[in-house]
C-alpha cells in the first residue's frame, strides 16, 4: 500500500515539475502576446484605415474636378449637318474630344463639415480600437490571475496530502503495534484517496484554466502554458486606500477611449448635420472646358473632307463660366434629411450618456468591491490563521489518540478552506485594485 502511494505521489510531482520546468509568462507578456495575435483587433485597425482614408478624401474634395472626354459617332439617315446646320441625309462620321473642369466656390460649408465630421469619426474609431485592446487585455488577465488561483489551490491540495501521507504511515504504523484499530487505517487512506482526488481535480481544473488563457492570447500549436509566479498578500496589499467613486469617475471619464469614442461621435453628428443643411442653401461653381472635334461632313472649296489636323485646330473652342443653383422644391427631401440628421445627433448625445452612465455603475461597483474585497481579505487572513492553529492542535490531539481520524479531517478541511477562500479574496482584491489603478489612468497595461 505505501509503495501504490509513493508512485502515485512521484506520478503527480513529476507532472508538476514538467509543467514548471517550461518557460515562464508574465502578464506584460501575455498581454503583449494577445495583442500582437488577436484577429479581432485586426478588424479594427481595417476600420481606422478605412476612416482615416474616408477623411483624406475629404480634403481632397475640396480640389476642383477635371475630366476628359473623347466619343466616336456613326450617324445613319436624316440628320443635321454640323457644318452649316442643315438637313441632309447621309452617314456622318464624327469625332470629338473634350476636357472640362469645376471647382465649387460655395456649397453651404458642405464640404468644410464632411470634413471635420470625417475627422471626428476618424478619431472615434482609434479610441474604440485602442478601448478594443483594454477589454482583451482584461480578459487576459482575469484568465492569468485563473491560472494563479488554480496553481496556489495545488499547492494547498499537495500541502494537504502530504499531512495525510504522513498521518496515514502514523496509523500503519500504530495498527502495527496493536495500538489502533484496522478500521483507523481505513479512515486515514480514505482520507489520502480524498486529498489525492482533490490535487488530481485541481491538476485538471489548471489544464482547462490554462486552455482559456491560451485562446485569449490565441497561441497557435499549443496546449500548455506556464505563468510566471507571483508574490501574494504584498505589503501594498495590505494598505487600504480610501477611493472616492465620484472622484474615480471624473478621472475615469477624462481617460476611458470608450467616453471619448462617443464625444468625438456626437461632435461628428453636429459636423454632418451641418452639412446636410448646407443642401438647402444656393451652391456656386466655376467651369471651363476646352474641346475640339473632327466631322465628316466639313468640306473645304473643291468638296474634299478637311483633314484631322487642320479640323483639330480649327474647330477648338473655349469656354469659362459660373453656375448657381438654387434648391426651390425637390419634395422635401433636403429637409426630411437635415430632420433625420438631428435625430442621428440626439441618438449619438443618448449613447454618449449611456456611455457616461455604465462607466459611473462601473466604477461604483469597484469601489464597493474594494471595500468589500479589503474587509473579507483581512477576515479570510485571521481566519487562516485561526484554523492552522486549531489543525495543528488537532493533529497533536490525534498523534495523541485524543482525537479520530474524522475529526482530525474535519479540521484539515476547515484549514485547508480557509486557504483557498484567503487566496481567492487576495486575487480578486488584486484584480479589482488593477481595474481601479487603470480607471484613474495608471499604466496598468503596456499599451500604445
Amino acid at each position: 500500500m505505501n509503495k501504490k502511494f509513493k508512485i502515485t505521489t512521484l506520478l503527480l510531482l513529476s507532472i508538476w515539475g514538467s509543467i514548471m520546468a517550461q518557460d515562464n509568462w508574465s502578464l506584460d507578456e501575455c498581454v503583449a502576446y494577445a495583442l500582437e495575435h488577436n484577429l479581432q483587433l485586426n478588424d479594427f485597425k481595417y476600420t481606422n484605415q478605412s476612416n482615416r482614408e474616408t477623411y483624406r478624401q475629404s480634403v481632397r474634395n475640396l480640389l476642383p474636378s477635371v475630366n476628359a472626354s473623347s466619343s466616336y459617332f456613326i450617324k445613319y439617315g436624316r440628320q443635321t449637318n454640323p457644318e452649316d446646320n442643315s438637313i441632309v441625309n447621309t452617314d456622318i462620321f464624327s469625332n470629338d474630344y473634350s476636357m472640362d473642369g469645376s471647382f465649387d466656390l460655395f456649397q453651404g460649408f458642405q464640404k468644410i463639415n464632411a470634413i471635420k465630421a470625417s475627422k471626428y469619426l476618424y478619431k472615434a474609431a482609434k479610441e474604440e480600437s485602442l478601448q478594443q485592446k483594454y477589454l482583451l487585455a482584461f480578459e487576459v488577465m482575469s484568465a492569468y490571475y485563473d491560472v494563479q488561483f488554480i496553481q496556489g489551490l495545488i499547492k494547498i491540495s499537495k500541502e494537504q496530502v502530504e499531512i495525510s501521507q504522513t498521518n496515514f504511515k502514523l496509523v500503519n504504523r500504530q495498527v502495527e503495534l496493536g495500538v489502533m484499530a484496522r478500521a483507523d487505517l481505513y479512515e486515514a487512506e480514505s482520507l489520502l484517496l480524498t486529498d489525492e482526488l482533490t490535487l488530481m481535480q485541481n491538476i485538471n481544473r489548471l489544464k482547462a484554466s490554462k486552455l482559456v488563457l491560451i485562446q485569449a492570447m490565441n497561441i497557435q500549436g499549443r496546449e500548455d502554458i506556464n505563468i510566471r509566479p507571483e508574490l501574494i498578500g504584498s505589503k501594498d496589499d495590505d494598505v487600504r486606500e480610501f477611493i472616492i467613486s465620484d472622484s474615480l469617475f471624473i478621472k475615469a471619464k477624462e481617460f476611458m477611449p470608450s467616453v471619448k469614442a462617443q464625444e468625438l461621435r456626437v461632435k461628428a453628428a453636429e459636423k454632418q448635420l451641418g452639412a446636410t443643411r448646407g443642401t438647402l442653401y444656393p451652391s456656386l461653381s466655376l467651369l471651363g472646358g476646352i474641346g475640339t472635334g473632327y466631322f465628316q461632313t466639313i468640306t473645304d472649296g473643291f468638296g474634299e473632307t478637311i483633314g484631322f489636323r487642320d479640323q483639330f485646330r480649327g474647330n477648338r473652342y473655349d469656354y469659362l463660366g459660373a453656375r448657381l443653383s438654387v434648391p426651390i422644391f425637390n419634395a422635401w427631401a433636403n429637409r426630411s434629411n437635415v430632420k433625420q440628421q438631428k435625430i442621428e445627433l440626439e441618438r449619438a448625445k443618448n449613447n454618449s450618456n449611456i456611455t457616461d452612465q455604465e462607466l459611473h455603475q462601473i466604477v461604483q461597483q469597484l469601489v464597493q468591491e474594494y471595500d468589500a474585497l479589503t474587509v473579507e481579505t483581512t477576515q479570510t487572513q485571521k481566519r487562516m490563521k485561526s484554523q492552522n492553529l486549531a489543525f495543528n492542535i488537532a493533529q497533536k490531539r490525534y498523534e495523541r489518540g485524543m482525537i479520530n481520524v474524522i475529526e482530525l479531517g474535519q479540521a484539515k478541511t476547515l484549514f485547508a478552506t480557509a486557504q483557498n477562500e484567503n487566496l481567492q479574496a487576495q486575487l480578486k482584491l488584486r484584480v479589482n485594485k488593477s481595474t481601479i489603478d487603470f480607471y484613474q489612468g495608471l499604466p496598468v497595461f503596456n499599451i500604445n
